[in-house]
This record gives C-alpha cells, sequence and structure tokens, in this order.
C-alpha cells in the first residue's frame, strides 16, 4: 500500500458562539475519517481555524465592553475545550486573525488583481447614520415586502420564505441602532467570477475534473451551465469602515469580506503548523503538488467552497482541492434544533450534563453516510442504540469472558485457539470495512461491526464459558472459548477505534497491546502478554441524565 500525503480540514467555526451538537456532527465526520487514515498508515494533517472577522464580531465586543481581539480569544479557548472534550484530533487549532493568513490574503488578492480579475465597482447600500456604518443584510429588519410580516431580515422572510433585497423591505430599521437606514454609494471590490476564464475552469473542476457528491455536484452544474448558460456573479469581496478584518492593500478604508480571508484561514494555520514541524508549505499547496487536499463542510457553504474557493486557488497560482465532502444538517426529535425546547444543545453541557461525548461520537457514526442527507438525534434511539450497541452487545463481549481468563489462565490466551474460523470470519470482514470508513460510509461500517458482535454474542451464549468453569475437565475448551471471545473482542475494538478513540485507548491497556493500527488485525492476542483484570470500561446512558442536558439548554 503507496502511502498518502493528506491534508484535511473541517468548516472554521465563527468566533461569535458556542459549539453545538450540529456542528459538532462535521467535526466528528472529520475526526472519524482522519483517525482511520492514521491507521492506515498515511501522512495525515488535520488543521482547523476559528473564523473571526466581520460585524458581528465588532458588535459584540463594542456590546460587552471588550475589544474584537479579546473577544475571539476567549471564544478560542471555549472552541478548543469542547473539540478537546469531542476528542476532535486536530494537530493545529488556530485563528484566521493571524499574521499567515493577512499575509496569504493580499498575496492571492494581489494576484487576482494582477490576473485581471479583481473590479471597482460603485454600488449602493444601507447605511445606519447612526452608528455610521453599512449594514449587512442580517443587521436590517422590517416588513417582508411580499406578505407584510414584521420583523424580518434584510435578505429572507421567514414567514413566507421569500427571498429580496434589503432595498425592499418596508419601514426597514437598523437593527443595531434602532434607526432608519438610508441609502448611500460607496465603491466596492469584486472578484469577476463571471469572467469566461473562471466559468471555463470552474465548469471543468466541477463537472470533470473533481469527483464531487452526485448532488454537489448537479448543484454546482445549476450555476456553472454547461453550454455557455453560466449564472455566475461577480463577488464582492470587500466591505467599508468600520470593519473587523484586514485592510486591502491597494484600499485605505476598505477591508477584506470575512469570506474571502476565511478559507484562506485553512492554508494560514497549516503554514503555521508547517513553520513548526519542519514541513515544505509550497510541497503541499503549489498546483505539481502531489498531496491531497480534503475540506468536510456542511451542504449550506457549498457554493463558496466549490465555487469561491478553487476560483481563488487556481487564479492566484495555488492547487485545489481533491475533493469537498459535503454533509446535511441535524435535527432532534424530527424538527430543527431549538432553544425553547432545550435542543440547541451545547457541546459543553453534554459534559456539563455528565454524558460521555463517546456517546454521541457513536450515535453520529451510526447515521452518516457519504451523502448530504440530513440526520436526525433522536434522543430516545440515542439511549437505546448507545446502551443495546456499546454495552449490551460489544463491552459485554469482554465482561463475559475476560474474569474467566484471568482467574484460571494468569490472563493468558490459548495461543493454538487464535485459528478459530469464528475469528476468520471477524477479520476477513477487514477489507469491506476500510472501504466504507474511506468512502464515508460510516453508518454501514457500524452496522457490519455490529453484525459481527451478534456472531461473537452468540458464540458466548452457544459455548457458556460459565457453564464449562464448573467443569474441571473441560478447564481447555474454557481456554479456546475465552481466548476467542477476548480475540474477537480487540478484532472488534480495532474497527471500531476511529469512533471511539479513548474507548479502545482503554481496551488496549486492558488487552496489554500496543497501540493498534488497521493492519494490525492479523497480530492476535498472544499467550506471552496477558491482559489485565477487566475494568468496567464504559457505563450506560440514563434518562437523568438526558433530561439535565436540555434543562442546562434551555
Amino acid at each position: 500500500m503507496n502511502m498518502r500525503q493528506l491534508l484535511v480540514t473541517s468548516a472554521l467555526p465563527y468566533a461569535n458562539g458556542q459549539i453545538h451538537i450540529g456542528h459538532l456532527v462535521e467535526y466528528v465526520q472529520t475526526d472519524i475519517w482522519v483517525r482511520f487514515q492514521r491507521m492506515r498508515g498515511h501522512e495525515v494533517h488535520y488543521v482547523g481555524a476559528d473564523d473571526t472577522h466581520g460585524t458581528p464580531i465588532m458588535l459584540r465586543a463594542e456590546k460587552e465592553g471588550i475589544s474584537p481581539k479579546e473577544l475571539i480569544d476567549k471564544v478560542w479557548h471555549e472552541h478548543k475545550r469542547d473539540f478537546d472534550h469531542f476528542l476532535i484530533s486536530f494537530d493545529h487549532y488556530y485563528t484566521t486573525d493571524s499574521p499567515e493568513n493577512e499575509m496569504l490574503s493580499r498575496e492571492i488578492y494581489l494576484k487576482l488583481r494582477d490576473a485581471g480579475l479583481i473590479e471597482k465597482c460603485a454600488i449602493e447600500q444601507a447605511y445606519d447614520p447612526v452608528k455610521e456604518m453599512f449594514l449587512p443584510d442580517r443587521f436590517i429588519k422590517g416588513n417582508c415586502p411580499k406578505c407584510g410580516a414584521a420583523d424580518q431580515y434584510g435578505d429572507s422572510c421567514e414567514k413566507c420564505g421569500a427571498t429580496y433585497a434589503p432595498t425592499d423591505l418596508k419601514n426597514p430599521y437598523s437593527v443595531v441602532s434602532g434607526a432608519t437606514p438610508i441609502r448611500k454609494v460607496s465603491d466596492h471590490y469584486f472578484f469577476k467570477l463571471s469572467d469566461p476564464r473562471c466559468e471555463s475552469f470552474l465548469r471543468e473542476w466541477t463537472q470533470v475534473k473533481t469527483p464531487l457528491q452526485s448532488e454537489a455536484k448537479n448543484k454546482m452544474k445549476e450555476w456553472v451551465g454547461i453550454d455557455g448558460d453560466s449564472k455566475l456573479g461577480d463577488w464582492d469581496i470587500s466591505r467599508d469602515a468600520p470593519y473587523f478584518g484586514f485592510e486591502i492593500p491597494d484600499a485605505p478604508g476598505k477591508y477584506f469580506y470575512v469570506w474571502l480571508d476565511a478559507p484562506i484561514g485553512y492554508y494560514a494555520s497549516f503554514l503555521k503548523y508547517c513553520k513548526a514541524k519542519g514541513l515544505s508549505f509550497d510541497d503541499w499547496v503549489k498546483p505539481d503538488s502531489k498531496t491531497e487536499q480534503y475540506h468536510f463542510i456542511g451542504k449550506d457553504i457549498l457554493y463558496f467552497h466549490t465555487l469561491f474557493w478553487p476560483a481563488t486557488l487556481h487564479f492566484s497560482g495555488y492547487r485545489t482541492p481533491t475533493n469537498i465532502f459535503a454533509h446535511g444538517f441535524l435535527t432532534v426529535d424530527g424538527e430543527k434544533m431549538s432553544k425553547s425546547r432545550g435542543t440547541l444543545i451545547s457541546a459543553h453541557s453534554v459534559i456539563e450534563a455528565g454524558l460521555n461525548p463517546e456517546w454521541f461520537r457513536y450515535y453520529f457514526a451510526t447515521k452518516l453516510n457519504a451523502s448530504m442527507e440530513d440526520l436526525d438525534l433522536n434522543l430516545q434511539d440515542f439511549v437505546a442504540r448507545v446502551n443495546s450497541d456499546l454495552l449490551g452487545k460489544y463491552i459485554n463481549i469482554a465482561s463475559r469472558s475476560a474474569g474467566f481468563l484471568v482467574k484460571r489462565f494468569e490472563g493468558r490466551v490459548s495461543d493454538s485457539a487464535m485459528a478459530h474460523p469464528l475469528l476468520s470470519t471477524i477479520t476477513n470482514a477487514n477489507t469491506s470495512i476500510a472501504e466504507l470508513y474511506e468512502s464515508r460510509e460510516y453508518a454501514k461500517a457500524i452496522r457490519q461491526v455490529m453484525e459481527l458482535a451478534d456472531l461473537v454474542n452468540g458464540f458466548v451464549d452457544e459455548n457458556k464459558p460459565w457453564d464449562l468453569a464448573k467443569d474441571p475437565a473441560r478447564s481447555d475448551q474454557l481456554h479456546e472459548v475465552c481466548s476467542v471471545i477476548l480475540e474477537s473482542f480487540r478484532c472488534l475494538s480495532l474497527y471500531l477505534k476511529p469512533v471511539l478513540p479513548q474507548l479502545v485507548a482503554n481496551v488496549e491497556i486492558f488487552l496489554g497491546v500496543p497501540t493498534m493500527q488497521w493492519q494490525d488485525i492479523q497480530t492476535p492476542l498472544q499467550s506471552s502478554s496477558p491482559i489485565q483484570p477487566y475494568k468496567h470500561l464504559m457505563t450506560r446512558v440514563e434518562q437523568t441524565q438526558l433530561d439535565e442536558l436540555l434543562k442546562l439548554n434551555l
């Protein structure tokens, strides 16, 4: 097997709020894939950062009486705490408000400008005369021009679903000051995505060169067209002062729009990491690079990552992503997450309520696949699935046999038992389970692992080690049965390791084996290395814990 070189990212969380379980679907999905690739022996670098620029950050900091930099530093530590709790194994976690990101953003912008892909245009915008600032769409409210509903945002109506321009709102007012916005003209800078060069490149990149998910490919086809009927429009990449961000090099008082410098933050984080690790940044990001680059994102930001981002990279002299993996949204009990129902669940509240984050990692894995379909966290199913699968099927295997092995056989397995047909069945599943992890079909992988667990539990029930232990004459049979059961448990643990890294780390200690890599499926337990006395590896989910979780989020 050839060693691959992989640069992997998840979308950058905005530094204006907490990490919630909807976010965690993506980070868990990415982390499982990253851990699997590491177990395969590939060189993997998983980097991320907080997305820190924009008007909302500036206004929230002002409201809290601190500087934007103080705000984003505080939020960075909260986000990192939550990612650590959920065992998200970033190699480097950074911020987009960094010198590396400013340098790369300016460099990329100037290359786009020199390529004739930046254009200055005067546009009319809503302006708050009290705060003396231009207002983003979400900072203007008013009556919907279609249905008349009050207090609707400047881009769409939550009542009737209509979309419109902020200037179409009736009785508009500024969310910041309450003043009635006025219209004011300002020069803005645009990336000319409608340029024939961009259209041609993106048509090739999205429809031919890149193996996007079918849903993503079809969505992009609507934008890039096939026969010259492109719907690509030029992209406004500037904002006016006051604004928290990076100033555009040749435009005093103008700042890069957050969506220009945020994806460049992937590279900025990686650049900082490369400097620390002695890696060649250019070897990974230049057009002739032989490395692979993958972005895991939510389907709501597909447009930015499959149109703006690859075009920005290509026309500024960088390589483009190998692929973009988009996932769906998370609902809770079949409905959109809701603060009033306590189902907008923050990552930190999971810890506060005493729930094990690996329960959520496992449950998400049982739902995740390679499509962009939404997934649901059904809280009753969550309790039943975790308790049934992890406790009843998987961990139960170890608890039903380890005691006999320790008491009767000094914790040593029977080497001859490692040739048992059941073990061949389990190890032969290695290739298919690996293929499912590789293709992000985690639900199918977990299903296959649990089917194997059912086979092992059937073997336990058929051979009844507790009955064999009563008959001294059947000691050899007891030794073989318990050895087969423990080796089966080791194999299942290896298959589950990308999903349950902390649990399996404890299993490795219990079994007395080195840190397991994927090829170790062919390295069974040996009599020369005794297992440790069995200790409880995981507790059950209790309804009282879920009740506390929901209460914390009200």
